[in-house]
């Protein structure tokens, strides 16, 4: 049996892989699993779906787990929107089996990455995480029954578990639709950006290494009075001004952004993120300014083509 482990679900996604990262990093052991196993940076991701209850005991029965950050997931309402029965099967029931998991090993903390979304249309802010949540999409309506489920494990089962409702994730590796990766791309590539949407929505982001930090320490931080928090970057701005901010970095980008919500997102007014200050130390540390020019840099560093001899 090897030195403890935590167990890393999601491990080749966006927020997983950092996770990861920034664990190792700091010099603890890892299992790092997803649907497909694969490498990432020289770093082996096991094959395990979430949704694979034998496979996950395999991987418990072979490792020490004292703890597990779940963030294998369809990750947003854009991912899978035409598969809601696939959406249900991995995102709650593998919230599920990871639970069932960490209750019959017993004794590791589960930290679930949660959604915003869970939240829907929210009232006038700041919104605290107890008001009634009205997801508006089957993936909001999983984050906010996995949550149900991390709740519902310890009050009957003595797991320990808290959710974290992440909102706009954005940085470094994010490769599905996000606006900002959209203006800076277009900007790296000399391309006019044309939002037909957005100039007065809000959006509230949160950098990928804050989005870790705030995991990492749910995980560690002993007698979490909730179950639940919300972590965000401690910015709410519309689209119109997050331009503004890419205009700033990036002089020549050519961002126009039209009036209007949109249309497959929820109007979601400035959460209130004073009890993971209160309870988790939580303060955002990477400005939105330099999020957006740590995520100029990796977009440009990956487009950029080696030079021909």
């Amino acid at each position: 049996m090897g030195r403890e482990s935590v167990l890393v679900t999601g491990a080749a996604g966006l927020v997983g892989n950092a996770v990861r990262v920034m664990l190792e990093k700091a010099g603890r052991q890892t299992v790092a699993i997803d649907r497909v196993g694969t490498a990432i940076d020289g770093r082996e991701v096991i094959e395990c779906d979430v949704t694979d209850i034998h496979g996950l005991h395999n991987i418990a029965r072979r490792n020490d787990i004292a703890g597990i950050i779940h963030c294998g997931a369809f990750s947003g309402p854009m991912v899978a929107a035409d598969s809601p029965a696939q959406m249900v099967q991995v995102n709650i029931v593998g919230t599920a089996n990871i639970l069932e998991l960490a209750r019959i090993i017993r004794g590791p903390r589960v930290v679930f990455c949660s959604s915003t979304s869970a939240y829907g249309p929210t009232p006038p802010g700041p919104v605290p995480e107890d008001v009634a949540l009205k997801p508006s999409t089957v993936y909001g309506a999983s984050k906010a029954a996995s949550e149900h489920l991390v709740r519902s494990y310890a009050e009957q089962h003595g797991v320990d578990g808290v959710s974290l409702r992440l909102s706009w994730v954005f940085g470094p590796r994010r490769t599905t639709a996000c606006a900002i990766r959209m203006m800076i791309t277009d900007a790296l590539e000399g391309r006019p950006t044309r939002l037909p949407f957005g100039r007065d929505f809000p959006r509230q982001y949160i950098h990928i290494d804050d989005a870790v930090q705030a995991l990492i320490t749910a995980l560690d931080k002993p007698h979490l009075p909730r179950s639940t928090y919300t972590v965000t970057g401690g910015t709410w701005m519309t689209l119109g001004e997050i331009a503004a901010v890419v205009r700033k970095v990036m002089p020549s980008a050519d961002i126009e952004v039209a009036e209007g919500p949109d249309p497959v997102d929820d109007r979601q007014e400035r959460f209130d993120i004073s009890a993971a200050e209160r309870d988790l130390g939580y303060r955002p540390a990477v400005s939105l300014e330099d999020g957006i020019r740590s995520y100029r840099d990796w977009l440009q560093a990956r487009s950029a083509k080696p030079a021909r001899l």
